[in-house]
Formats: C-alpha cells, sequence, structure tokens
C-alpha cells in the first residue's frame, strides 16, 4: 500500500466537498401530479443554471426541477472544482460548422467563465472561487511538443491572452518535479463545487423555481416527466442529467458514464506549500494522455482528480462515491510524482463520479421543437463552465420557440442541435473503454521512459477507437 493512502482515508460518502461543507437538508418529493410550463429533469449545474435563467428573463414562468436524490448529488457536487474554458467537441465542430463557427463558441466559453463568477458574486454564493487561471504543466519530452502544439492550436481560436513558459518560469509557478514547460491561459478559476450548487439551488428557489428532491424520473416524454410520485406535465421538458442519462427509459445508449475519481490530502503545512509554491492558487493539469487535474483548495489541501476505473458494465454508476483501493493508491502516486516532498501526506478523502460522454465526444443543447423536449450535457468532464452556456442557450432556444424572442448568439452557436449516433451495445462499449483507457496508460508510461519527443502511436489508435478524431 502507498504511503498515505491507509484506513484514515474516508472513502465515498459522495464527496470531500460534502464532508467539508455538510450535505444538504432534503427537499421535499413531488406530492402528486403537477403541471408547470417547464420541468427540468436534474438538479445538478445544468438544471439549476437554465431554472435560474429562465426565471431571470421571464420571472413568470412556472419552473419545476426534478431530482432523483439531492441537488449536486451527481458530477456537480464531486467534479475537481475547475471552471475553465474548455469545451469538448470543438474541433469537430470546426469542421462540421467552420473555423469561425469554432471561434465564436471558444469565445462564449472564454466569457462563460467571467459570467458564472458574475453571478456567484452578485448572488451571494461564497464558493471559495479563486480567477488563478489555468496551467497546464508538460514533464516528457513527447508531453512537451504536444504542450506546444496544443498552445498554437489555442491561439488559432482566437485566445491571444494566452502564455507558454519554459521550464524556469513553470518552477516559478509551481514545482512540479521534472517540469519542462506548460502553458497558461487566464480564462479559469478555482472553486468548491458544492457550495456552487448549494448557492444556485438557493438562488433558484428564491426566485420562484420549485425544486422537488428525492424524485427520481423514469421516463421522460413529450409535455410529461414520470416519476413514481406523480406525473408533472409541461410543454417543455429537459433532460439535464448528464452522467446518469443512461438510467432513463429508452436512454442506455445515448451517453455514456465515464468514471472519475479524487482524492483529497489533509491541509498541508505553510513549510510545505513553500516547497511547493503554488502561490497563485491555478487549476492545475498535465498533458499525460490519461491526465490528471487538480487544484489548491481554499484551505490548503490539494484535490487530484484522474480516470481510475472509467467505466462499468451496463453503463451502472457507483454506490455514493466508493473508489477502489487501486484508484486510490494511484491518485496518490499521481501527487507524489508531481510533488516527490508529499510522500509522506495523508489521503484525507478519496471519492468518485461519473460524467456523460457522447460517441463523439461532443457536448451538445438541443430543444425539439416539434416536441417540447430539450436536454444538454456530454460535457466530457469539462462541464463546471460549460453547463452555464448550456443553460443560458437552452433558455434562449425556449423563449424564441415560445415566442418571447428571436434567435440570439448563443441559439446560432455551432453545438446547437447536434446529433450523434448511440454507443454500441454490451460488451463492445465495455471492452472498447477499457482498452482505450488501457492504452492511454500504457502510452503515458512508454513516452516517461523513451524520452522520445513523439506522441506514442498506441495514444493515436486509442484516440480513433474512441471516436475522438
Amino acid at each position: 500500500m502507498s504511503s498515505g493512502t491507509g484506513s484514515g482515508t474516508v472513502n465515498g460518502g459522495i464527496s470531500f466537498w460534502y464532508a467539508d461543507d455538510g450535505l444538504p437538508e432534503p427537499r421535499e418529493p413531488l406530492p402528486g401530479d403537477a403541471t408547470a410550463d417547464v420541468v427540468i429533469v436534474g438538479g445538478g449545474y445544468t438544471g439549476l443554471w437554465t431554472a435560474y435563467y429562465l426565471k431571470k428573463a421571464a420571472p413568470f414562468l412556472r419552473v419545476t426541477v426534478l431530482e432523483q436524490k439531492f441537488c449536486g448529488y451527481g458530477a456537480s457536487g464531486r467534479n475537481g472544482g475547475w471552471l475553465y474554458n474548455g469545451i469538448a467537441g470543438r474541433d469537430r465542430y470546426a469542421k462540421l460548422h467552420g473555423h469561425e463557427a469554432a471561434v465564436r463558441l471558444q469565445k462564449a466559453m472564454n466569457e462563460t467563465v467571467d459570467e458564472v463568477v458574475r453571478v456567484a458574486a452578485e448572488e451571494g454564493i461564497e464558493a471559495d472561487v479563486h480567477q488563478g487561471g489555468v496551467l497546464e504543466v508538460a514533464y516528457a519530452p513527447a508531453q512537451l511538443a504536444r504542450l506546444k502544439a496544443f498552445h498554437e492550436h489555442e491561439l488559432s481560436y482566437g485566445e491571444k491572452d494566452r502564455e507558454l513558459y519554459g521550464a524556469r518560469e513553470t518552477v516559478e509557478r509551481v514545482r512540479v518535479a521534472d517540469a519542462v514547460g506548460s502553458a497558461w491561459t487566464p480564462h479559469g478559476a478555482r472553486l468548491h463545487p458544492v457550495k456552487l450548487v448549494k448557492g444556485l439551488a438557493a438562488a433558484a428557489e428564491a426566485l420562484g423555481v420549485t425544486i422537488h428532491e428525492k424524485t427520481p424520473v423514469t421516463e421522460i416524454r413529450p409535455k410529461h416527466a414520470v416519476t413514481p410520485y406523480g406525473t408533472v406535465r409541461a410543454p417543455y421538458v429537459l433532460r439535464c442529467t448528464e452522467g446518469f442519462t443512461a438510467s432513463l427509459k429508452g436512454q442506455k445508449r445515448t451517453w455514456l458514464p465515464m468514471n472519475s475519481s479524487m482524492i483529497a490530502t489533509e491541509r498541508l503545512t505553510p513549510e510545505q506549500w513553500a516547497t511547493i509554491g503554488w502561490e497563485g492558487r491555478e487549476t492545475l493539469g498535465d498533458m499525460a494522455h490519461a491526465y490528471m487535474y487538480a487544484q489548491r483548495t481554499a484551505d490548503d489541501r490539494i484535490a487530484l482528480g484522474g480516470r481510475g476505473v472509467p467505466y462499468r458494465f451496463g453503463s451502472r454508476t457507483d454506490n455514493d462515491g466508493r473508489t477502489q483501493q487501486a484508484t486510490i493508491e494511484a491518485l496518490h502516486e499521481i501527487l507524489v510524482r508531481f510533488f516527490p516532498s508529499l510522500a509522506g501526506v495523508r489521503v484525507a478523502h478519496a471519492w468518485s463520479g461519473v460524467l456523460g460522454v457522447p460517441r463523439d465526444w461532443c457536448a451538445t443543447v438541443t430543444l425539439d421543437r416539434s416536441t417540447g423536449l430539450g436536454w444538454a450535457g456530454g460535457y466530457v468532464g469539462s462541464g463546471v463552465a460549460t453547463t452555464n452556456l448550456a443553460a443560458r442557450t437552452l433558455r434562449d432556444l425556449i423563449q424564441q420557440d415560445s415566442g418571447q424572442a428571436g434567435p440570439t448568439d448563443l441559439t446560432a452557436l455551432p453545438w446547437v442541435d447536434h446529433k450523434v449516433r448511440k454507443w454500441e451495445p454490451e460488451p463492445f462499449r465495455w471492452l472498447g473503454v477499457q482498452g482505450m483507457y488501457a492504452t492511454y496508460r500504457t502510452a503515458d508510461r512508454r513516452e516517461l521512459t523513451t524520452h522520445s519527443a513523439r506522441s506514442s502511436r498506441l495514444a493515436q489508435m486509442a484516440d480513433r477507437v474512441a471516436g475522438r478524431h
């Protein structure tokens, strides 16, 4: 067993963020059949932001949110707290709709980071937000080559305020072992995911949104959201269920629930921080194929995540965030790989959650005007900011469809109404995902041992299998 991952680690309990901030007081379930103007299935970031913006734009709308457990139970309460400008599928949208359309999408994402920070401040949501940007580090020759290519690629999408650093400048920011370079963008912030989701739910309720928790929706059909306690009828029914979409009737193969796991260390001492640096509190990532993501928390821990066991057979989801010991140890090894001086630091908490992955790895927003059914998601792990853009887009699509407003810049973005095929049936789905991530991990190990500046061909093969290119 790795040092630091012993019996003192809290495993599961949904996430460290809930252990830190406390579980919410449960809201009442749906009392019976009901009606609304808009019913939203899912009380995570997508559903809550959508409810918030709809009521802001049209206070007369009756908006109801139905949540199977409690708001933020899924990815919204378990993520790494990376509010950043990445969006899944941008390159594919450039191929399908032209480069300028993808530039508009990227610009909207850059602005979304500031929008979330603005609303949190306006609504008095204390979510430990710190706008330190995003720093992505390379610590092998092949990673450095990918980093430079990635940096140039981002510049081509209009992000002119990003910076590329060599080894010395990288170490001045964060002392990652063997770092040979990094890229930084200002379009990112660290936050406490649960404080944001609780504050957002409270803000939506204050505007008059009705939220029913402990109310699982078993089926969505035009103008109906069906639950064991009754059916909510509404002209618009929005599916905002991300990694839990497969549990809905008829949606088993729509989005794959990809597992991501995290650890949070005990609080580090000022002396330990002095060996690491990280005064800028940037969100921290790397250029590995099986990448990691980390933040320095407001109370001076390191919260760090990666893929772990990527997928459970039959699109099953986890049990309240419980994580395999081997995954905890693998994440601890990444922590020590980055910061060898922390080898003896205790892992205080470990947890897992699921994110939604479409077959072509493209996030989408859709409103079917013939049925009133809408959905948003497939964020592939980039949802903390993307959910906000998706919600404002759903608001505009509904206002346009109902005649309250015309088309907007958001309704014209290339991810709107994107269609994608379903995932393969089992066991092909399970075999493909397991093989893909095993290949990525092998490619990472090979790059570290060969010191070649060329990316492993194994990773390129895995990308093709995955449908990423």
